[in-house]
């Protein structure tokens, strides 16, 4: 259910800031058709940083709902402060995910011990299983190996979304935590490899754009086709840094707008559109991608 292509879905926002939830439930249709094999509902991508918390689970039911089982539905239950998480975690379950996503509390920057107690005390009340997520680019906080290998000793807790980008952290974790223990990517420029040296899948923001390419590509490196994943990862190539030209999700929830896949890519402050000397460079990668 974990494994493979996993689209770390956009929320579509009306002009006024609210959300639109027809556009949320055609893009979950979307996926679903063009063969995603999960999708994480208010992630980073979703924008879980500006919706309250009634919002963030309204979004997370909307996607449940419409997936109605189909695929699997992780919900984003992160948050700088543990008790929050708890709250969060438990409200998506509520709401109906099959397991959760939690990031590393950000700007508070806690000890590796810290870090434990968090996830620790989150495992504890967990009903549904638990993906860890590190990505110290964004949170100032970086959940070392031998603490990530200590945390999959429980239960609850079945694995990690790494956005390093550092392979030879995928060697770590491959080492210290158990074999059955879920190794996903979270940065798209390397995940093809990520897989090909044996992670299981990849959390991923390119797939908005390109789902059924991205799957392709999944499916091959998972099967250890590497001449057909790097064919499939070349034409893809350029959306990997073009998408990061400014801050996830501003270039993307532009993408989508300008191939009608989401009515518009309203975001709420801080984050602002793309600016017009950054469009054309992701225009030049959806056409290398066949998709502008």
């Amino acid at each position: 259910m974990f494994s493979g292509s996993i689209v770390a879905l956009a929320t579509p926002f009306f002009d006024n800031g609210s959300v639109d939830f027809d556009a949320l439930k055609a893009l979950v249709e979307f996926h679903i058709e063009q063969g995603t094999d999960a999708i994480v509902a208010v992630g980073t991508t979703g924008e879980s940083a500006t919706l309250n918390p009634s919002e963030h689970i309204e979004v997370v039911k909307a996607v449940v709902e419409t997936v109605a089982g189909r695929i699997g539905v992780i919900g984003g239950a992160g948050a700088n402060a543990t008790a929050e998480a708890v709250a969060l975690t438990r409200a998506c379950e509520d709401a109906g995910v099959d397991a959760t996503l939690s990031v590393t509390p950000y700007y508070n920057k806690p000890t590796q011990a810290g870090l434990e107690a968090h996830f620790s005390a989150i495992e504890a009340v967990a009903t549904k299983p638990i993906i860890l997520y590190n990505v110290p680019g964004r949170t100032c906080c970086d959940l070392l190996p031998e603490t990530t290998a200590k945390l999959a000793k429980l239960p609850g807790i079945i694995g990690i979304k790494d956005a390093t980008g550092d392979l030879n952290r995928l060697s770590e974790l491959q080492t210290q935590c158990p074999d059955d223990f879920l190794l996903l990517s979270g940065d798209d420029a390397t995940a093809m490899e990520f897989m090909l040296a044996g992670g299981h899948g990849v959390i991923s923001v390119t797939n908005n754009v390109v789902p059924a390419e991205f799957k392709a590509m999944c499916q091959a490196a998972l099967s250890g086709d590497k001449d057909r994943a790097e064919k499939s990862n070349q034409r893809m190539s350029g959306l990997y840094s073009a998408l990061f030209i400014e801050a996830n999700p501003i270039p993307v929830k532009w993408a989508m707008a300008h191939m009608n896949l989401m009515p518009r890519d309203h975001m709420r402050l801080p984050l602002t559109s793309l600016s017009e000397e950054h469009q054309p460079t992701i225009r030049k990668a959806l056409a290398q991608a066949d998709v502008e």
